[in-house]
């Protein structure tokens, strides 16, 4: 029997990427169906919650994320450029229309998922972005290595998403209506058997009640 599971997950999360190997191995080694369910994330959709956050919001995030990392053993640094631009003139974070970059990432989490590659392409471009080894990754061909990594054509997911913008920002929407419907507004959010998990430190939890619900290896 193979188990799914939903995963609402972000391209400027770094607990996103922090989990995505993990997510990745389970698949591989178990039979485990991940259905990925890419959403925007909170500083488009939810600007606002940032401004009324305590300051020790940021400065205990600032310190967690980097243990975080080097708990599970992965390299990371914040990105360069962000992922999610600010408004130069207030400081605030743009809206979706006036970002240059995570409208067409999430967009091309989507076209991946819709190929069978979702899971593979968020682990790869998630690295290029996070890991620290790539500066400008959105320059040069960081990003279509990334997809070919995934064994996906950049062009053609590009090419894609320009035809039937519309379709995958519906997608996007929906996915975001059915994480909060999932339980949890936050990312990572891994829904299995209707029950949310929240953050990269429950992938245990998930996988301890994977178990009880007859988690098995791949033969």
């Amino acid at each position: 029997m193979t188990l799914s599971y939903d995963l609402y997950w972000s391209f400027r999360s770094p607990y996103s990427y922090l989990v995505t190997p993990r997510l990745a191995a389970l698949e591989r080694d178990y039979e485990v169906a991940c259905n990925v369910r890419v959403v925007h994330p909170i500083a488009v959709r939810q600007p606002e919650f940032f401004d009324a956050s305590d300051p020790l919001w940021f400065s205990y995030f600032m310190r967690d994320v980097f243990r975080s990392a080097e708990y599970v053993g992965l390299p990371l640094r914040w990105p360069t450029p962000d992922p999610v631009a600010r408004d130069p003139a207030t400081g605030r974070y743009a809206l979706l229309a006036d970002q240059p970059y995570i409208g067409r990432l999430s967009r091309l989490g989507v076209a991946a998922t819709e190929r069978g590659k979702g899971l593979k392409f968020l682990e790869a471009v998630s690295h290029t972005i996070w890991s620290g080894e790539v500066v400008d990754w959105p320059q040069g061909d960081h990003m279509a290595r990334a997809a070919e990594r995934a064994g996906l054509d950049l062009v053609e997911l590009d090419a894609a998403i320009a035809a039937e913008p519309e379709r995958f920002e519906a997608i996007i929407a929906k996915n975001q209506e059915d994480q909060r419907a999932g339980g949890h507004y936050g990312v990572p959010l891994m829904v299995f058997d209707g029950e949310p998990f929240f953050g990269q430190d429950r992938f245990e939890q998930m996988t301890w009640r994977m178990r009880q619900k007859g988690l098995t290896a791949r033969a």
